[in-house]
């Protein structure tokens, strides 16, 4: 039986693409107006994110040291001239993104009706951030504690670490919570191997789950799934 229930926060809770796509945009456009690649900047940026965040999560180099190596790869790549302070560059990208930070309409509502469940968010975000980002949209006083790997032991999804501890973090077994995501590693699949169960969050509805996960298309169909049949 479920009594607890994470959510993923960037691209679940939190529109992150759309808030990420314009702030890179406004970034590129300060640096080089009228760039004949603008249109492409937020999906080269988002190509940039996974890999060099798996490289922090694994120890490889610092926070600050993946953000300069996104900000030094998107600049080579587009023909922008690489900043000689790519750490100040980092802060004028941040600082567009956060004056994006909205919740997805449907986010609200959907934690407004799970009473009676312990909730949490579990991102692979930085603590300090992630949780500036609940407050902003308005969740802090419904979504639950934020758990991050810099609260989890260094663990991150999909880490089968990461999924056991987050659990404990609600004072449950895994077998006992449900994660709710958009990404199908981090927070469908991933967590199976603990025995927690979860709901993939596809909002594009673009193709078809893995077999045998549920699959929504907006947050107000998750309460549904949680009633006994």
């Amino acid at each position: 039986m479920i009594h607890g229930i994470l959510f993923d926060l960037d691209g679940t809770l939190l529109d992150h693409r759309t808030a990420a796509d314009t702030a890179i945009g406004a970034w590129v456009t300060e640096r080089a107006p009228g760039h004949p690649r603008l249109g492409e900047a937020g999906a080269l940026w988002a190509a940039l994110e996974e890999p060099h965040l798996a490289a922090w999560h694994a120890g490889e180099c610092s926070l600050q040291e993946q953000r300069r190596r996104r900000v030094r790869a998107f600049c080579a790549e587009l023909a922008i001239e690489i900043p000689a302070d790519l750490d100040a560059a980092y802060a004028g990208f941040a600082e567009h993104y956060r004056r994006g930070w909205v919740a997805f309409p449907d986010a609200a509502g959907a934690l407004a009706t799970l009473d009676g469940f312990r909730l949490g968010v579990l991102t692979n975000g930085t603590q300090e951030v992630q949780e500036e980002k609940v407050r902003v949209i308005g969740l802090a006083g419904w979504a639950g504690p934020v758990l991050t790997g810099e609260v989890l032991g260094g663990c991150f999804k999909p880490a089968a670490a990461c999924y056991t501890a987050a659990a404990a973090a609600l004072g449950l077994p895994p077998e006992e919570v449900l994660l709710v995501g958009d990404d199908l590693a981090n927070d469908v699949t991933g967590p199976a191997v603990t025995g927690m169960r979860s709901v993939w969050l596809d909002r594009l509805g673009l193709r078809p789950g893995p077999e045998g996960f549920p699959r929504i298309t907006t947050l107000t169909e998750l309460a549904p799934l949680l009633r006994p049949r």
